[in-house]
């Protein structure tokens, strides 16, 4: 998935014909991918989907695959790849940073105990 599908907002607000109009998939299209796990829409309480703008952008993603030549099934992989991928960089990141703020800690605590 791309990297702007990470800052789009989860919150469904769409119903089923706007993203059909949005994504350029029809309805039928849209329920399959659901049923493939390719997007999970929000329902309301009466249980109409709602898709978000993170959903859009997803079905924009599987447009892309489709294009290339890569069957449903294909696609729920290289999704869930995409997506892993995403949150072992945002772990890695998070862990480069902890590991920097800790090289800083003890490099001010070597140099306090050398003054002291």
């Amino acid at each position: 998935m791309s990297g702007t599908t990470k800052s789009r907002s989860r919150r469904g607000v769409y119903g089923i014909s706007v993203a059909s109009e949005l994504s350029g998939f029809g309805i039928q299209a849209l329920r399959l991918y659901e049923q493939y796990g390719l997007v999970s829409p929000a329902r309301t309480s009466g249980g109409s989907r709602r898709y978000s703008d993170y959903d859009i952008a997803r079905l924009e993603r599987v447009a892309e695959l489709i294009a290339a030549g890569v069957n449903l099934v294909g696609i729920g992989r290289i999704l869930h790849l995409e997506h892993r991928t995403e949150s072992l960089e945002r772990d890695n990141a998070r862990l480069a940073a902890d590991n920097d703020r800790l090289h800083s800690d003890n490099a001010q605590l070597r140099a306090e105990q050398t003054t002291t």
